[in-house]
């Protein structure tokens, strides 16, 4: 499995679309758990670290430190 390397504020997108219909989403919350933000219709939704892991497709915007 693919390890990939993400951290707060960085903006992700994911294998499935969010029903507004944007893909972008921005981690706002590390631990874990892990808190993602919408970009579209800023909501935000709080999964489990492992299942974040698994899915992930890419990380669009990575955020400097």
């Amino acid at each position: 499995m693919e390890l990939k390397d993400f951290s707060l504020n960085d903006v992700v997108e994911m294998k499935k679309a969010h029903p507004c219909g944007t893909n972008r989403w921005r981690i706002i919350r590390m631990g874990m758990d892990i808190r993602i933000k919408c970009e579209g219709c800023s909501h935000s939704v709080l999964i489990p670290r492992k299942e974040f892991a698994r899915k992930i497709k890419k990380i669009l915007v990575k955020h400097e430190e």
